[in-house]
């Protein structure tokens, strides 16, 4: 923007470095950020952003450096001396009571008012006042439990306002949303920005990035790689190598595929809800050879209750399950893994590898007793090492060998290995949930390459993402999950982001 040099300048931070032991997070950082200005802070998992800010937000102590704001020295221990400096930080998992309403989360740990008396009608006057300025369309009586994942995005918003915040530290603030939701959050930011907020906006979503910012930090392995205003030269594939050092492809070769006979076939199928999650209403869907189905879905929809009873890990309360031909509705998971079935779980340090044990062991997990794993009575251990090392070698793993544990490793080789191990032999179904979860840019291009050679080979692929750029990229059809519930599903060509994204927030499209 042509007034950027104009602006005053607002954070300093200075040779901000924070050691772990013997793990050095933050390495010599400086970042400077601006008044009316939205400053992206980009970086691959592990590069150490989230440090940087839980120091500025007073979550954790630095070792070395300091914080200059508003040009004078800052001594921030706490959020509590954060919030008083007009520091606010919205989380990625928001900080709200769900049984309280808006006007009580928002004056919450307030010292207002005399004694035990609070202001409310002062406070509910104030929060009006904030809500309508900005666009925030948010009612003081509401409570939280009863608005969406994006309204209650906008009372942390007013959360923080009301505390006088002059900069806004949001982490990963699109995540939990639909796309009108970011569009509508996109705007209230560059309304703050034009009242003279400044905002540091987390996000690994590098076209976000690039519609929204003024500036761009990038971080690569805890050090400040380099800063650079945004203009119309740059693209997410400079930005994509900036944060891995290295020229980066982001294209996926795609080709247009016939499917073949159904594999997956689920008719009315339906699970109980489990714990906070929706469970699976009555869904109905055919999934075939040589195709990938999307189900895209804001997280905590049900897109793990699916997966999980296709898998036999959920009790079928009606409906029917066919997997290549045989009917699995009352398959327990043990013979559901008896079958060619490559299951790649939501989170793979709980449900897929045992962190514990080597990669051979996580390598044979599966099938113990099948060759040339072993047999019912032993294991064969000379035949489960050296397949683990043809597997490591056609996937990549980055590990010292078969015998190095698998909590030693990365998370994107973690995940290499769960591939490894699912989709290393031929299969013809593949349940991917999340599968690039906390990848960094190049295991998540390594797993979209390997969707789609077992698609082109034949496999019918249900994968279950929360990234809709994912879902457009990679799906032949595309379905949306809504509370349990298949709205839809359509071909590729017929989907756009904004049909998507109204039958995310579940509303019906004609």
């Amino acid at each position: 923007m042509s007034m950027d040099d104009k602006r005053k300048i607002l954070l300093e931070m200075y040779h901000i470095t924070k050691r772990f032991a013997n793990v050095v997070a933050n390495d010599d950082v400086s970042l400077t950020v601006k008044e009316g200005e939205i400053h992206a802070l980009l970086g691959e998992n592990g590069a150490g952003k989230s440090t940087l800010m839980n120091m500025l937000y007073g979550l954790l102590k630095r070792d070395e450096g300091e914080i200059i704001w508003k040009g004078e020295n800052a001594s921030i221990h706490s959020p509590a001396e954060a919030i008083e400096t007009g520091i606010g930080m919205i989380h990625q998992h928001f900080q709200l009571v769900e049984k309280f309403t808006v006007l009580e989360n928002i004056i919450l740990g307030r010292k207002e008012g005399k004694f035990i008396e609070l202001p409310m009608e002062k406070a509910q006057q104030k929060i009006m006042e904030l809500s309508n300025s900005y666009g925030l369309d948010i009612k003081p009586n509401v409570v939280i439990e009863n608005l969406t994942v994006g309204e209650q995005q906008k009372v942390e918003i007013i959360k923080a306002l009301y505390r006088k915040s002059d900069l806004l530290i949001m982490d990963e603030p699109t995540a939990v949303l639909t796309p009108q939701e970011v569009t509508k959050l996109f705007e209230i930011l560059r309304r703050l920005r034009e009242d003279g907020k400044s905002i540091i906006f987390i996000s690994h979503k590098l076209p976000e990035v690039l519609e929204l910012c003024d500036s761009i930090s990038i971080m690569r392995d805890g050090r400040m790689i380099r800063t650079l205003p945004n203009s119309p030269d740059l693209d997410s594939r400079q930005l994509a190598s900036y944060m891995v050092g290295r020229d980066i492809s982001l294209n996926i070769d795609k080709v247009e595929k016939e499917p073949g006979d159904a594999v997956l076939i689920l008719d009315h199928v339906s699970a109980d809800p489990v714990a906070e999650s929706p469970g699976v209403r009555d869904i109905t869907l055919k999934l075939c050879r040589g195709e990938i189905l999307g189900i895209a879905g804001v997280d905590g929809n049900g897109q793990e209750d699916l997966s999980e009873l296709i898998m036999g890990l959920r009790k079928l309360k009606s409906g029917k399950i066919r997997i290549l031909g045989e009917d699995t509705s009352e398959y327990d998971t043990k013979k559901i893994r008896q079958m060619p079935i490559g299951y790649i779980p939501a989170d793979r340090n709980l449900a897929a590898l045992v962190l514990d044990f080597p990669l051979y062991l996580n390598v044979a997990i599966n099938h113990p007793d099948r060759k040339p794993y072993g047999s019912r009575w032993r294991l064969n251990y000379k035949e489960i090492v050296q397949a683990t090392k043809k597997k490591m070698e056609q996937f990549r793993v980055s590990a010292s060998g078969p015998r190095e544990l698998a909590g030693n490793l990365s998370g994107g080789n973690q995940q290499k290995v769960v591939l490894a191990r699912e989709v290393g032999e031929k299969v013809d179904l593949i349940v991917a949930v999340y599968p690039t979860r906390g990848l960094d840019i190049d295991a998540t291009h390594f797993v979209f390459e390997t969707m789609l050679k077992a698609r082109d080979e034949g496999a019918a692929v249900l994968y279950i993402s929360t990234e809709l750029e994912e879902i457009m990229t990679l799906s032949d059809r595309i379905g949306v999950l809504y509370e349990g519930t298949l709205m839809d599903v359509m071909p590729r060509k017929e989907a756009s982001v904004e049909k998507i994204g109204l039958l995310m927030a579940g509303e019906r499209v004609s």
